[in-house]
């Protein structure tokens, strides 16, 4: 029992805002459903090897499934980061997720929209992309099949960036219009000139060895065994696992 994670009180009282009002029959208790969840990702368990003390498998897959269609993970992730923004210097980048061969298997149903695994060297991937505050703590993601460019997923998320003086990233961001749409938004873009620039590009190299927190956020995400490894087809539910796993590794 002292192994299992449990929320805190005060966690779902942080939490709670967020939750989708319950119609009809009340929801079963939505600490241990939640703590289950929690649970299953971070251990990388199977839904039918969940503790008994997190009650019935089925509901905790139910629940999952159903709110990660609604979206509700990243809702929370999203809510909880604008509760206390600290954007003056945020980060971009990318890292690969491995697949698993039940998440890359069998056929898609037609009209399915696709699973966003891609071949790479080194296998069958998931790129996530993300942007992080001036802690490290990240704000936004997006996923893409993993041999996905760089560019696709800064084009994605340019938009949704906050107010900010300053954004770091590595040499796979050195594109005009990606500097072009930073500066348009007053935000001073540090990156390294590619190599195959014919004219060197200045940046702030003091500034730019922050951009390590970044990727110590990918270590510390990767540490959730469902997010390390992709075991879900439904892209969507995969995004969820990498949310709930943000929102409690740096938001709760």
């Amino acid at each position: 029992m002292s192994n299992l994670f449990w929320l805190s009180d005060d966690q779902m009282l942080r939490l709670t805002p967020y939750f989708p009002k319950s119609r009809g029959k009340p929801r079963v208790d939505d600490k241990r459903v939640l703590s289950g969840i929690i649970f299953i990702n971070r251990n990388g368990l199977r839904w039918c090897d969940a503790p008994s003390e997190y009650g019935s498998p089925k509901t905790l897959y139910n629940r999952w499934k159903r709110w990660s269609d609604m979206g509700i993970f990243a809702r929370i992730m999203v809510g909880l980061a604008a509760e206390a923004p600290d954007n003056k210097t945020i980060s971009i980048d990318a890292t690969y997720l491995k697949a698993h061969r039940t998440a890359s298997s069998l056929g898609l149903k037609k009209g399915g929209g696709g699973r966003l695994i891609g071949r790479t060297k080194g296998g069958m991937n998931t790129k996530l992309h993300a942007v992080t505050d001036t802690t490290g703590r990240p704000i936004r993601f997006f996923l893409t099949a993993g041999q996905v460019s760089d560019y696709t997923g800064a084009r994605a998320l340019v938009s949704s960036f906050p107010a900010a003086d300053w954004l770091l990233g590595d040499r796979g961001y050195d594109a005009g219009w990606f500097r072009e749409a930073l500066v348009d938004m007053g935000i001073t873009p540090c990156i390294p000139g590619r190599k195959s620039r014919g004219k060197a590009v200045k940046y702030d190299k003091r500034r730019y060895k922050r951009r390590n927190r970044i990727e110590i956020m990918f270590g510390r995400l990767k540490e959730w065994r469902r997010v390390a490894t992709r075991y879900d087809r439904c892209p969507k539910v995969f995004l969820s696992a990498i949310a709930l796993a943000a929102t409690v590794i740096f938001w709760l």
